[in-house]
């Protein structure tokens, strides 16, 4: 087998394995005794929720940046690794939105602040502001959502939703999005496995090329039949819409506080942002 067939095997099977081990170290974060751990699911959508909404509609960067700064204290003091969020979701929204705000930089006129050496285009200071504020906004609404997604178990989340009276429709789906992904990937991962465990000689482009696209087709095919056996099996056991979970949900002392807390946190930031 070729250095090439063997990479694109490999590197197919190490993104599954990291897919599938950040779904443990999602579990384990969510049974840790942090803060967002100790609140009841539905506190912590109605506290979390409006950080999110302010954080990406506010107008002063101030503002923002105050709501980052929450959102971190947040993430310690619910024990969520910050080396997690800089690998999760840091690094990746400020390369999603760096590219989209880098034109920003040369093209909003203002006042120059640096002009690049070779190609000579000047980066202006309003350019600069708008290109920092599009990435905050975005990086502090997405450390408050996965802040949330860690610290909660997914089914309590979708019970909260639906307890908030989200549309049972929506519920289900993204319930059932959730099992798919994982159950797509292992599928995945297993139909990699047997195909480099039988793999001997070399393959070329063409032949790679023809491989994953016959990969592909399978794994397709065998989704559309999965769906059609997990639907006749929810309806055969009484499925009628309702999503339902054994856990039953408790509010105390705490989470009143930090619902009050956090709803003063949004008020003041949506008083100050606007």
């Amino acid at each position: 087998m070729s250095v090439k067939s063997r990479g694109v095997i490999e590197r197919s099977l190490s993104s599954f394995v990291d897919a599938l081990q950040h779904t443990f170290d999602a579990e384990e974060i969510a049974k840790k005794r942090g803060l967002l751990q100790r609140l009841d699911p539905r506190v912590k959508i109605l506290s979390i929720l409006p950080l999110i909404v302010i954080a990406a509609l506010t107008r002063r960067l101030r503002v923002v940046i105050a709501l980052f700064a929450v959102a971190i204290a947040v993430a310690l003091l619910s024990k969520v690794p910050l080396g997690t969020l800089a690998k999760r979701v840091w690094l990746a929204v400020l390369t999603f939105t760096g590219f989209i705000s880098g034109p920003a930089l040369f093209l909003t006129p203002g006042r120059a602040m640096y002009s690049l050496p070779i190609l000579g285009w000047s980066v202006t200071a309003p350019g600069l502001r708008a290109a920092v504020y599009l990435v905050m906004r975005a990086e502090t609404a997405a450390t408050f959502s996965v802040v949330l997604i860690l610290c909660t178990p997914w089914s309590n989340i979708l019970k909260a939703l639906r307890v908030l009276r989200a549309p049972a429709v929506l519920v289900v789906i993204l319930g059932m999005t959730y099992r798919y992904i994982f159950l797509l990937l292992r599928t995945a991962h297993d139909m990699f496995e047997s195909r480099k465990s039988r793999m001997v000689g070399q393959l070329e482009g063409r032949e790679l090329r023809k491989m994953a696209t016959a990969s592909a087709g399978v794994l397709m095919s065998k989704t559309l039949q999965l769906s059609g056996d997990v639907y006749l099996a929810m309806r055969s056991r009484g499925f009628q819409g309702e999503v339902y979970v054994l856990d039953e949900f408790q509010t105390d002392w705490l989470d009143w506080l930090m619902l009050a807390l956090f709803g003063s946190i949004a008020l003041l930031a949506f008083w100050f942002g606007r």
